[in-house]
């Protein structure tokens, strides 16, 4: 699956005028979940986007993702086209596995995430938060390949053997909480490289996740400056030694641990 470097993580978002607005400042992937409770948000966001006519639904990639009391195998089905309602649409062009914890069973639940793309209401299944032994297993039970897995990656974490395996089977990573929370305007690293290219520390730790195949970021913003800042990154290219620099910096602060 091909997706934009940069879209927008929504969760915590409960305005649909800022998924409007991101649409409207250039993002086209939408990412939300079901736990966040805003899918209806982000449904009316993106209705209100396409309204203007200069967009159409193709252009936009929507992504949400099944919650651990979602994944029994007949518990699927109904879940993927509740989510499809809230979000007013009739495809999902991307559904995770949101974590691999439980009513998840790859041998049920993989197979049921395969039917909803030969029915057309899934484009791409894709999982979230897995390790590499979890990944393995989605290879070898899925028919469709994984189209994305979502992990948290930034700075101050991140996990090189997830790339590898991404690479080695061809799917995409999506770079969730990229911006560490905010922490990355601590980092000397990315402060240093961002005064170095008249950008923001945002910008920069979008720039230094997304140099990295096959990586796409999914920050969150609300504001249209932080919409359009976060998009600008795409400008921004690091330097061998800025993005060195930054690998060096020590990884201990994941976010959101199991």
């Amino acid at each position: 699956m091909n997706l934009p470097p940069i879209g927008l993580g929504t969760m915590g978002i409960d305005d649909p005028d800022t998924v409007a607005t991101a649409l409207d400042v250039g993002y086209r992937h939408l990412d939300t979940a079901r736990i966040y409770d805003n899918e209806a948000v982000v449904g009316e966001g993106l209705a209100a986007g396409l309204a203007g006519g200069d967009l159409d639904r193709e252009d936009v990639t929507v992504a949400t993702k099944l919650w651990i009391d979602d994944l029994a195998a007949d518990a699927v089905s109904p879940a993927a086209r509740e989510s499809a309602d809230r979000l007013g649409v009739d495809r999902l062009d991307l559904l995770y596995v949101h974590r691999p914890r439980g009513e998840y069973d790859p041998d049920a639940t993989l197979p049921a995430l395969d039917r909803l793309v030969d029915e057309g209401l899934v484009r791409g299944v894709g999982v979230s938060n897995f390790e590499p032994s979890d990944l393995d297993r989605a290879v070898d039970a899925l028919d469709a390949p994984i189209a994305a897995h979502q992990t948290e990656l930034h700075p101050l974490f991140h996990r090189p053997e997830l790339l590898e395996h991404a690479r080695e089977h061809g799917y995409a990573v999506v770079a969730y909480s990229p911006l560490a929370g905010g922490r990355v305007r601590e980092v000397d690293p990315v402060v240093e490289a961002a005064e170095a290219h008249d950008a923001t520390p945002e910008a920069v730790a979008i720039a230094w996740a997304t140099a990295k195949e096959p990586v796409v970021a999914i920050p969150k913003a609300s504001s249209e400056a932080h919409l359009r800042a976060n998009l600008a990154a795409t400008g921004v290219e690091l330097t061998d030694a800025e993005v060195a620099a930054i690998d060096a910096v020590e990884r201990e602060e994941e976010l959101f641990p199991e």
